[in-house]
């Protein structure tokens, strides 16, 4: 009777009163309320502030030009200049580059710098965010605009980030930028990826000054200078594997704050095969943790009770206890409904969510063991990882 108790407890009671925490409590994070579309400032700034872009870019040849078409086509008011870093590419990055800059006479805006070896101490890409920030304090402008170079931007997208900035005294406007979602792996792990995302760092959190949870999506960063000068700068973040909300965390510390879904900046790099995203979680995962083997068993153990726990205790309980495990199960695909809306999928994908995250769970475990095969926080060639830079 006594195990009988603690069985269902464990398997049917606890993910139920962990779904319902999570879902009333964590800031409806779920719902995905927190868009560039919703609630937009509508007046103009009286002087629109200037603006330089900084694009980091290593090896990114298939996507650059459309990334920089993007940027060279913004519709702002004000004073725009873009930087790109080019950080050691060995591919035709840097040509592409320049064929763009010269057929769209945008050689006055777009400026190509070839980026220097990363010394210790550094990841590759703030390295070339620091040296786009050094060269940009030449001709210092109001704000920075940090973005990936394979996140494409529509034409109004800065002019709406610098409207919403300036009418909220924010210090950082960061967006998470839509990602591919076409493909077969896609469709399974992406929508995944921002809801967890979303479950980690609440947006309503991140955007309230009064909570200290912080966080930023490092595709599309405003940045207001003075404040990251104040803040120490790129520097005082120089070896975070997750450099983004190490940005949001830093950047909270100055001011408020804000960052939401959006449909004007898009990822343009399809993930076509499930390795590859698996390699995109695995980069940062075992960071996010600290590197802590303690904190990793702890969140497998976590995972495991919260996604499987509720379907397979929903089939194989022996008697009615299964009811507690079925509303966990219920909970759960309902409040994967929204982001699934907001990528153009069915909710059917939300029954899948127990798969999707036993696999994410796997994929935590592969960024651990990588990084005790000194491959940490492995990208475009280099282990990043704390220790292993």
């Amino acid at each position: 009777m006594i195990w009988s108790a603690l069985r269902d407890m464990l398997f049917g009671g606890l993910p139920l009163a962990i779904w319902l925490y999570l879902l009333l409590f964590r800031g409806l994070f779920w719902q995905a309320l927190e868009r560039d579309d919703r609630h937009a400032p509508q007046s103009a700034p009286a002087v629109w502030p200037s603006v330089t872009a900084i694009v980091p870019a290593r090896n990114e040849a298939d996507v650059i030009a459309a990334t920089l078409s993007s940027l060279i086509a913004q519709d702002y008011p004000g004073r725009f200049r873009i930087l790109l870093v080019d950080d050691e590419s060995t591919d035709a990055t840097r040509a592409q580059a320049q064929a763009l800059a010269l057929a769209l006479e945008a050689e006055d805006r777009l400026r190509i710098l070839t980026g220097s070896a990363r010394p210790s101490g550094w990841t590759g890409k703030l390295w070339a965010v620091h040296q786009g920030i050094t060269e940009a304090a030449r001709e210092p402008s109001d704000y920075l605009w940090l973005t990936d170079a394979d996140i494409r931007h529509t034409p109004d997208n800065l002019a709406e980030l610098v409207r919403r900035a300036e009418a909220g005294g924010l210090v950082l406007t960061s967006l998470m930028a839509r990602l591919h979602c076409s493909t077969w792996p896609e469709r399974l792990f992406i929508p995944a990826f921002v809801y967890f995302f979303e479950m980690l760092y609440p947006f309503s959190w991140v955007n309230n000054v009064r909570r200290k949870v912080a966080a930023a999506a490092g595709g599309c960063m405003l940045i207001r200078r003075p404040a990251l000068e104040a803040a120490g700068g790129i520097e005082a973040i120089r070896g975070e594997i997750i450099d983004d909300c190490a940005m949001g965390r830093l950047m909270k510390a100055q001011g408020p704050i804000w960052l939401g879904l959006t449909n004007r900046a898009q990822s343009i790099r399809p993930y076509r095969r499930m390795a590859e995203i698996r390699r995109m979680v695995a980069r940062s995962a075992y960071a996010q943790l600290g590197y802590n083997p303690l904190l990793l068993a702890g969140t497998l153990l976590g995972l495991v009770l919260m996604f499987l726990s509720p379907p397979l205790y929903t089939l194989l309980a022996p008697d009615s206890s299964w009811t507690a495990a079925a509303a966990a199960y219920g909970l759960m695909a309902a409040s994967f409904r929204p982001m699934l809306r907001f990528y153009g999928r069915t909710p059917l994908w939300g029954l899948a969510l127990p798969a999707i995250g036993l696999l994410y769970a796997v994929f935590t475990l592969d960024s651990a063991v990588q990084h005790w095969r000194g491959r940490g926080g492995m990208w475009k060639g280099r282990a990043q990882a704390m220790g292993q830079s």
